[in-house]
């Protein structure tokens, strides 16, 4: 079972993102504050989980915690700022979302830019560690597929109703045959090959 806690005192959001190896559609990321006791049997990382347990999972963590929220960061500025920057103002506008002001930061990950004065620890597999980041991850994930989904209506073809926009040979095939829409990461290489689809 993940733990509950890093600290014993300190008011702690564990902050995850999803969509970070993605060639289309924004970085989500979520942050959330749960009760410092706070246990579940099945909560752990987002992609250990099935998607109807997800989205059970969804709904039990926004109804036990203390203060949640997700943001999004989209496919154009990621080509302006780098994923990795992407992925780190994603977590920062979801941590401006929150109603309660932590004091403490459970990142997944081994890499963060601060916000602003609180303290922060990086913590690899933190997302199959801590209760906290395991939510955040779910949040996202769960948040990022639904828009995908949507997506995928638009822009039928790509399988982004099941690859959510990750290189799967469906995608890639997708871009082959139709090009590319207007929510792919023109940073990114779409094809291995970098066919010239501008």
């Amino acid at each position: 079972m993940l733990r509950s806690s890093f600290t014993k005192d300190l008011t702690e959001a564990g902050c995850d993102e999803a969509g970070r190896g993605c060639l289309a559609g924004p970085v989500v990321a979520a942050a959330v504050i749960l009760p410092k006791k706070f246990r579940h049997k099945l909560l752990t990382d987002s992609k250990q989980l099935k998607k109807d347990a997800r989205e059970e999972l969804r709904h039990e963590i926004q109804k036990a915690a203390i203060a949640w929220a997700v943001a999004e960061v989209s496919h154009t500025e990621i080509d302006e700022i780098n994923i990795l920057n992407a992925s780190f103002k994603a977590m920062h506008l979801a941590l401006d979302k929150l109603q309660e002001q932590p004091q403490l930061l459970l990142i997944d990950g081994n890499r963060f830019k601060p916000y602003r004065d609180v303290r922060h620890e990086c913590i690899i597999k933190g997302d199959a560690t801590y209760f906290s980041i395991a939510a955040a991850s779910v949040l996202a994930k769960t948040y990022r597929d639904d828009l995908m989904l949507g997506l995928a209506n638009q822009y039928p073809g790509y399988g982004w109703e099941t690859n959510v926009g990750y290189p799967t040979e469906a995608h890639r095939d997708g871009i082959k045959q139709l090009g590319i829409t207007p929510y792919h990461r023109r940073s990114f290489t779409l094809l291995p090959e970098q066919l010239e689809l501008f």
